[in-house]
């Protein structure tokens, strides 16, 4: 058997519009193993459990890569992470299924590829670099569509709650809402605390990330999407957290400069919303990992 751990992203960070992507402590579990029918999906509705499923059209891709035959094989998927709630489902899903492929034919697939395949099937590389590298990475793609991929420190001491609403935003939706142009004001407004945000969660330095995480390419028009918004981010001020719209939404996350701030955040906002999962993270460092298991042994990671 195959297990497949993913972390959840956080895309934007507020002011890396479509480029930045952080990758959280909140995981999927995807399990990989031979079967004696052609498919079995367990651990998802019923309506995906068909060749449809994301991480099954991810595992084809990798095999097919590899021009290697698609095994018959059975996903069981054991995962927290919420659909359509900006933190990087699909991504997970698109991630563990191109890792599994390379783990069953001896880690075939590099991780340079991998990074090339995962942004092939999502389309932009903001939430899969970082599943795949772990902490917070910016992206673009090159003249031949390839990720290009810078890895940045989070400072330790910094803490994170995602306050999880339990109403979705669509990506269409979100999209939709945008403005199609934008002033140079603001590119350079947006441009310039894009630089500081990077070098301000290094530092670990709360004033600086606030000052930085002010966007102006999306975060207002989104708001609109999320009517909780106002109400969500003054929870998070009032206890020295920045908050910004995690992805497309409906998530939000409120960085902290320690756990006192994050604990309060928590404490306030479960009792403003008590039907929303609210939960302190930290940064995960490591991306996604695979374990090949026989016989209850892990045999090689």
């Amino acid at each position: 058997m195959i297990k497949i751990k993913v972390p959840a992203t956080s895309a934007n960070v507020g002011v890396g519009f479509d480029c930045m992507g952080l990758a959280l402590s909140f995981y999927s579990t995807i399990s990989f193993e031979e079967s004696s029918e052609r498919l079995e999906i367990v651990g998802c509705p019923k309506e995906f459990q068909t060749e449809d499923n994301l991480v099954y059209e991810a595992f084809v891709k990798g095999c097919d890569y590899l021009d290697k035959p698609v095994p018959n094989v059975k996903i069981s998927i054991d995962t927290d992470v919420p659909v359509a709630r900006g933190l990087g489902s699909s991504s997970v899903c698109v991630v563990a299924g191109l890792k599994a492929a390379s783990a069953w034919f001896d880690n075939a697939i590099s991780t340079d590829q991998l990074l090339v395949l995962a942004t092939e099937m999502e389309g932009h590389p903001d939430n899969v670099t970082p599943a795949i590298l772990g902490g917070l990475c910016v992206s673009f793609l090159d003249e031949q569509n390839r990720p290009v991929v810078v890895k940045y420190d989070v400072n330790e001491k910094l803490n994170f709650v995602a306050l999880i609403p339990n109403y979705e935003v669509s990506t269409h939706k979100a999209r939709k809402v945008l403005p199609k142009t934008m002033s140079y004001a603001d590119a350079i407004h947006q441009v310039s605390r894009c630089a500081v945000m990077t070098k301000a969660l290094e530092l670990g330095d709360a004033h600086l990330i606030h000052e930085a995480c002010d966007d102006r390419m999306h975060e207002p028009y989104r708001a609109k999407l999320i009517p909780d918004y106002a109400q969500a981010k003054a929870i998070s001020e009032q206890s020295n957290g920045t908050m910004y719209i995690s992805g497309s939404g409906s998530t939000m996350m409120a960085i902290t400069p320690n756990e006192k701030s994050a604990d309060d955040i928590l404490k306030n906002a479960k009792a403003a919303f008590p039907d929303w999962k609210i939960r302190k993270m930290a940064v995960d460092l490591t991306g996604v990992q695979s374990e090949v298991i026989e016989r209850g042994k892990v045999l090689h990671r």
